[in-house]
């Protein structure tokens, strides 16, 4: 067996060793000479895998719909590139026409214009002055079309970004969205192009998520819908399974976790696991299932996300968000369902784990300080329950004052009538009453000052109680 197989088959069965421990595995020592090896080697093979993207197959339904096409524009546009350097411009005529009308009716205005271009060339060098003026003509327009779709896409792009940044940042974006919502009306109907509905489309899915009207993401997904089917939307191009994970994602937030569970469950069959959105849509699958108090399938979906070989690659902050995921599944689960050293690792999760005021944490630092006094409270240790209750009252003066955070505001008053109450459960089933009915009438927020709810606030009072009746911390 050659390096190069060595190689493949020591990254595959064990994708986390680091550059050093393959050298030494592959040749003996990790020397100056080895590491210059390694690296040659490593090119080889990264370049044998690269040949191998040409090989793919594009039309599993389960693939963004757009994908095969827009491959397929690219792969006439690799030929013909070769072709033209070669001085072969009869056939490069033929498949660059070829490529044209398929990009014009897949809407890839971008390839459409790269291949107009290649045809203005081979116009040009075989002296055919009415085919270029005719075909000028229609590039002109082709890039005016081109122009409104980059400034529609660079609008939603910069309220994609504005929404992922602090809640600063969020609420500065909230302030520009009637103007950019007016700027993508406007580009739409100039241009009236698949691209310029989407940048739309999404401009509007954003300013709905930052007010907390998530209603009318289910209005937009149904229009959009009906729209496909009426034929007015490019079947090549729009992903029916953008419009399912906004549903889903609407139903969660609008507490209706039970339907949106339900639809999850068929939405889920249709994404395939090497989508950069799987791992998205089953955080939000894992919630609808947490919030339906459906925990045991909860903890499948779990099983599901760590069996998929992306899960390593995840970013720092979705592998975190995914660990707060695990960490609230497996504490609500019956404690002798944990084994030991499970335990002593959440044990660890809670010590260390410190939220405050952490970006990258963003909408998840009550959840995190929730899951430490919980932990603290079941292991009945007055002294850390009393420091986290002391840290929660100090988040809310500071971060939750807003009315927009009422949710979150009054379920950490009702964590802190812990120790008012003397830690009696019974004493605290009565005096919380006023503040649960306060808690079920909180209004919807938006995405702009939401903290995320892992388990309904609701239901982990209740798990505070069930704690409290085996015995208060000491």
């Amino acid at each position: 067996m050659g390096k190069e197989e060595r190689l493949m088959q020591e990254v595959t069965a064990n994708p986390e060793m680091t550059t050093i421990q393959l050298t030494k595995s592959l040749y003996g020592a990790n020397s100056t000479n080895n590491q210059a090896a390694m690296r040659q080697l490593r090119a080889r093979v990264q370049d044998k895998l690269l040949n191998h993207l040409y090989f793919l197959d594009h039309s599993d339904p389960r693939f963004v719909v757009s994908r095969r096409y827009e491959v397929e524009c690219l792969d006439l546009l690799h030929k013909v590139t070769i072709l033209c350097l070669e001085g072969e411009y009869s056939l490069s005529e033929r498949l660059l026409r070829r490529c044209m009308r398929m990009a014009l009716q897949g809407e890839f205005m971008g390839y459409a214009e790269q291949a107009g271009q290649w045809l203005l060339t081979i116009y040009a060098q075989q002296n055919l002055p009415y085919k270029y003026d005719a075909l000028s003509k229609t590039l002109a327009k082709l890039r005016e079309v081109i122009r409104c779709e980059r400034e529609a896409e660079e609008l939603s792009l910069s309220v994609s970004l504005g929404m992922a940044r602090a809640v600063a940042k969020r609420r500065a974006i909230l302030l520009k969205m009637p103007a950019y919502l007016a700027r993508a009306e406007e580009l739409h109907k100039q241009a009236k192009t698949f691209t310029t509905f989407m940048a739309l489309y999404r401009v509007r899915i954003g300013n709905a998520e930052l007010t907390g009207r998530y209603e009318d993401i289910v209005q937009y997904t149904t229009m959009a819908t009906r729209l496909l089917q009426q034929g007015k939307l490019n079947a090549r191009r729009f992903d029916q399974r953008f419009n399912q994970f906004m549903m889903v994602y609407a139903y969660l937030r609008t507490r209706q976790a039970a339907a949106g569970l339900k639809l999850a469950e068929t939405f889920a069959q249709e994404m395939h696991p090497t989508s950069s959105n799987w791992f998205y849509f089953y955080e939000h699958y894992l919630l609808l299932a947490l919030h339906a108090g459906e925990y045991e399938q909860a903890q499948l979906l779990l099983h599901q996300a760590h069996k998929n070989p992306s899960f390593i690659k995840l970013r720092p902050s979705a592998l975190q968000r995914w660990e707060l995921l695990e960490a609230y599944i497996e504490f609500i689960q019956p404690l002798e369902k944990l084994p030991v050293r499970r335990r002593n690792q959440l044990a660890v999760f809670a010590a260390l784990t410190v939220p405050e005021y952490s970006r990258d944490k963003r909408g998840h630092n009550v959840a995190i300080l929730v899951f430490q006094l919980l932990h603290y409270l079941r292991q009945r240790l007055l002294e850390p329950v009393l420091a986290r209750l002391e840290r929660l009252r100090k988040y809310q003066q500071r971060h939750l004052r807003d009315a927009a955070t009422l949710r979150s505001r009054t379920f950490l008053r009702l964590l802190l009538l812990l120790p008012e109450a003397d830690f009696n459960p019974e004493v605290l089933a009565q005096r919380s009453k006023p503040l649960l009915a306060a808690l079920k009438k909180a209004p919807l927020v938006g995405e702009a000052d939401a903290e995320i709810e892992i388990v309904p606030y609701e239901d982990l009072w209740q798990l505070v109680l069930d704690i409290l009746s085996q015995g208060a911390p000491q």
